[in-house]
């Protein structure tokens, strides 16, 4: 057992252990040295952006393996943290074709939108217009249907006053009529 946790320990405290995830800085090229300074035989070069496994760090150099598995040392500024920039430029160009793709389906769609919208204004005023227009015909026919009302009373009084005169004229005129004469029948 104790064979067992020294081994644990032994294996945790190794370089590999404290390896992090970098890169090769995007804008340089690099030659990679057989030890930490370049008093050391050249032993490599790394392109920029290639993404390495950082070993060691001792002063300004540091300790790098490829994905290739070479190792060697280069100095600590051209190395940086994290992921390159160029590995990630094939995922940044397709999400730019997906945004650019759905930015042309919006226009599209916009277009769409601002035409029906135009088509809608312009069933609007249409229908405002015709509104308008049985509005106008609506308060004509109201002002002929008081006026119908006006004469038609009008028109009673009239023929009303008409018939009463006649009837005053004829009561007046009865009494002057000849008077139809009975026949004397002397036979009883």
């Amino acid at each position: 057992m104790n064979k067992a946790l020294i081994i644990t320990l032994a294996l945790s405290l190794s370089p590999a252990a404290f390896a992090e995830q970098a890169h090769i800085a995007d804008d340089v090229y690099v030659f990679m040295n057989s030890g930490p300074s370049n008093q050391y035989r050249i032993s490599g070069r790394v392109s920029s952006g290639e993404t390495v496994t950082v070993l060691e760090r001792r002063d300004e150099y540091v300790q790098i393996r490829t994905k290739s598995g070479r190792s060697g040392w280069v100095p600590a500024p051209y190395v940086a943290s994290g992921i390159s920039q160029l590995s990630e430029m094939p995922e940044l160009k397709q999400a730019l074709e997906s945004s650019q793709k759905q930015i042309e389906a919006q226009k599209q769609e916009i277009d769409v939108l601002k035409h029906s919208a135009q088509s809608r204004q312009a069933e609007s005023e249409n229908s405002q217009a015709q509104v308008e227009t049985l509005q106008n015909e609506i308060a004509d026919l109201k002002a002929r249907i008081a006026n119908m009302d006006q004469s038609n009373l009008i028109r009673w009084l009239t023929h009303g006053g008409l018939v009463a005169l006649g009837g005053v004229l004829l009561g007046l005129l009865v009494p002057y009529l000849p008077k139809k004469r009975k026949a004397r029948n002397d036979w009883f």
